[in-house]
C-alpha cells in the first residue's frame, strides 16, 4: 500500500461479511460535476460510481487492476471488462447527496463474474445494476478466473 494511501484507509471504501453475505460498500458525494443544470444526477454518473465500486471491491481483496493489467497477478496482461450491464433508475438523487455504492457477487463463471450492484441514499434504493464482467487478456481472448480470485470472492468462514 503506498504512503498515500495508508493515510486514508477507508478511500477504497471496506468489505463487510455478515448474515447477509459479503459486499463491499464504497460512499459517494453527488458533487455539482455530477449533476444535470436542475442539480439531479446524470445517469452516467450511477455507471460512473459502479466502476469505482467494482474496482474497489477487487482492490480490497487484493486483485487490483493495475496488477491484473501489468501481468504481475496472471500468466499475462489481462483485465476484467464489462460484457453486460442492466440498469435501473429507481429514483433521483441531488447535488451534495452522500450515497453507498454496494457490490455483490452473484456468480462466478469460468471467464466471468455476475455482480449485483445497488446504490443507496440513506436507506432507500436509488439505482440497481446487474453487472456481468469478463476477464480477458490484451489480446483478447477470454481467461479462466483464477482459483485465488474465485477463494477472494468468497465469504469468510463463519458467515
Amino acid at each position: 500500500m503506498s504512503d498515500t494511501a495508508s493515510q486514508w484507509p477507508d478511500l477504497a471504501g471496506r468489505i463487510i461479511d455478515d448474515e447477509t453475505g459479503r459486499r463491499h460498500v464504497l460512499p459517494v458525494r453527488v458533487y455539482f460535476e455530477d449533476t444535470d443544470a436542475g442539480g439531479i444526477a446524470y445517469h452516467a454518473s450511477y455507471v460512473r460510481w459502479c466502476e469505482r465500486g467494482r474496482t474497489d471491491f477487487l482492490r480490497l481483496l487484493g486483485t487490483d487492476s493495475r496488477r491484473l493489467i501489468d501481468g504481475s497477478e496472471s500468466r499475462e496482461p489481462a483485465a476484467f471488462v464489462v460484457r453486460r450491464m442492466n440498469c435501473e433508475f429507481l429514483r433521483p438523487t441531488r447535488m451534495d447527496d452522500v450515497l453507498v455504492v454496494e457490490t455483490r457477487v452473484k456468480e462466478v463463471g469460468g471467464a466471468s463474474v455476475a455482480l449485483l450492484q445497488t446504490v443507496l441514499n440513506g436507506e432507500r434504493r436509488v439505482f440497481e445494476a446487474e453487472v456481468t464482467v469478463v476477464l480477458v487478456a490484451v489480446s483478447g481472448k477470454p481467461l479462466r478466473v483464477s482459483q485465488e480470485v474465485r477463494a477472494a470472492f468468497a465469504p469468510t468462514a463463519g458467515t
